[in-house]
């Protein structure tokens, strides 16, 4: 894996299409390159084909056309236990009748490996995840916690080179899911180990991963860093997958270089940033992030267009405030402010005027 061409696609997924019944498609000509030590993240709704790829790369599933390689090298035909894939699913897994250590050993003596290796490799992919001092005890003596944790060590004990990961924090309380999410990427990051994760939770999906593939309909609709999926959503579906976002519909007045104007359905007029919509006369959704609307004028340009709101209620989250207004006949329009000294609460029945900077605001397909 020295030479750089290789390392700059690890895994590759090349026209991959997958269906079930022959006609219908669940995964649509994807196309997809991870160099190694990457945390990438399939995320999706049900059914989105996220689950459907991750299987195919074990090895579960095949590929009905298209080619799948590892380390440059097609594994369409090689069994999933000759791939050298370690797997984390979101049932664990693990062998009731062993002990922790029985279950770790397991994957080693299947690949013949000598019995003081073994036990010394056991050791060590405890030690990774602070499970040392429970490899006499049987899952069902150990909490949900502790049980992931063991099958994490167990996918990492014959130092696979991919991790694939299937929801597998789905079944943890929010505490736990958190403290997990911190241990498995900064192990992952420690150890190079270039992991695949599976999940529909887009809060997981943004602080764990390198980069994001968002799934929907068999097909990924953006794949890129955490905070570019964040800020600058190629679609609407994307948009209004990743994170809170706020949307109005209209048609596109006049596009001048990097800025247009949209018509609201009400009438009004608002600025944006066109991503997908080329032409006046088109119909847009305009999509705008809550913490990116401003209620001080002072704080844009002169001339920019603002809208009239009236604030609807009044939500105190402690860090932040969050606040529902009616804009432009909408009445699930959110703002979000950060609880600051100095900053405003504001009432249910106040009418104010909000706005934002066009590029913070995106004209995106209808």
């Amino acid at each position: 894996m020295a030479d750089t061409a290789t390392d700059q696609a690890f895994v590759e997924f090349e026209r991959v299409q997958k269906s079930y019944d022959g006609e219908n498609l669940v995964v649509k000509d994807l196309n997809l390159s991870m160099p190694k030590g990457e945390f990438l993240t399939m995320l999706g709704p049900s059914g989105s084909g996220k689950t459907t790829c991750l299987m195919m790369l074990a090895g579960f599933e095949t590929a009905t056309h298209g080619d799948i390689r590892l380390g440059g090298v097609s594994i369409n035909n090689i069994p999933p236990h000759k791939r050298g894939i370690g797997m984390v699913f979101q049932n664990y897994a693990l062998f009731p009748h062993m002990t922790v250590a029985e279950n770790l050993s397991f994957p080693l003596e299947v690949r013949k490996i000598g019995k003081s290796e073994r036990e010394e490799k056991v050791m060590r992919a405890l030690g990774m995840v602070q499970m040392q001092d429970f490899a006499g005890r049987r899952p069902a003596q150990l909490s949900g916690g502790q049980q992931q944790r063991i099958a994490l060590s167990r996918a990492l004990v014959f130092e696979p080179e991919l991790v694939l990961m299937d929801e597998p924090l789905g079944a943890l309380d929010k505490q736990l899911r958190e403290t997990l999410q911190f241990e498995i990427t900064n192990l992952a990051h420690e150890l190079g180990i270039t992991t695949v994760y599976v999940t529909h939770d887009q809060t997981e999906a943004l602080t764990m991963s390198d980069r994001v593939a968002v799934f929907d309909d068999g097909r990924i609709q953006q794949l890129a860093p955490p905070d570019t999926l964040y800020e600058e959503p190629q679609n609407s579906f994307v948009a209004q997958f990743i994170g809170e976002n706020n949307t109005l519909m209209g048609v596109v007045e006049q596009i001048k270089g990097d800025t247009c104007e949209v018509k609201l359905d009400d009438g009004s007029i608002i600025d944006a940033k066109p991503i997908n919509v080329t032409e006046t006369g088109q119909r847009t959704r305009v999509s705008i992030r809550p913490e990116r609307v401003e209620i001080d004028k002072g704080r844009l340009n002169p001339d920019a267009h603002t809208l009239k709101a009236e604030v609807l209620e009044f939500i105190y989250m402690g860090d932040i405030f969050r606040t529902r207004l009616r804009v432009a006949g909408s009445d699930d329009f959110v703002i979000k402010t950060r609880n600051a000294p100095d900053q405003i609460r504001l009432k249910p029945g106040a009418k104010i005027d909000i706005g934002w900077m066009p590029h913070d605001c995106r004209a995106l397909d209808a």
